[in-house]
């Protein structure tokens, strides 16, 4: 783990991922700056070996709208996990999925799509059986339409992730 402590890494992430907006004249150029770039080494720090808490951190990180490229980092280090430890952080992400901004969902589902097994997959859709069913249907409800539009509607995305009905 490149990071020693967890929650006070997981706490930066989350504190420093909620960018500063353009036109938010709260904080200071200099400061948003900082924040900016604290934001893409603390996503840096993600080697992959951490396990599925840190890519759950990673998902719930993405909240600002626009990032002005700061998620590629976020996007590059969850390409980094093994796909099981992807798969389970997305699951454990699923509420975070619901409320980050949808582009940024829609990308990590079809990270997910790309990079996880058949097998993975199939743990995915057994693992979200086990969510409360109202986040069980808005995960769902965000699949379809995400497979409706441009994130999940390609050949190698399309049907990969499928979670039972009620």
């Amino acid at each position: 783990m490149p990071f020693g402590d967890f929650d006070a890494w997981r706490q930066e992430l989350l504190a420093t991922g909620d960018l500063v907006q353009d036109g938010d004249t709260s904080v200071s150029d200099d400061e948003a700056g900082r924040r900016y770039d604290r934001y893409i080494a603390l996503a840096d720090m993600a080697d992959g070996t951490e396990g599925p808490h840190t890519v759950c951190a990673l998902i719930a990180s993405l909240r600002a709208e626009e990032d002005y490229g700061a998620h590629q980092a976020v996007y590059g280090a969850l390409q980094r996990f093994p796909s099981r430890d992807l798969v389970s952080g997305t699951v454990l992400a699923a509420a975070d999925l619901l409320s980050i901004p949808r582009d940024h969902s829609g990308q990590v589902l079809q990270l997910l799509t790309l990079l996880a097994s058949a097998d993975d997959l199939r743990t995915f859709t057994a693992a979200c059986d086990h969510l409360e069913p109202e986040l069980r249907a808005g995960l769902r409800g965000l699949i379809v339409d995400h497979e409706a539009d441009e994130w999940l509607a390609d050949e190698r995305s399309l049907g990969r992730l499928r979670l039972a009905q009620d």
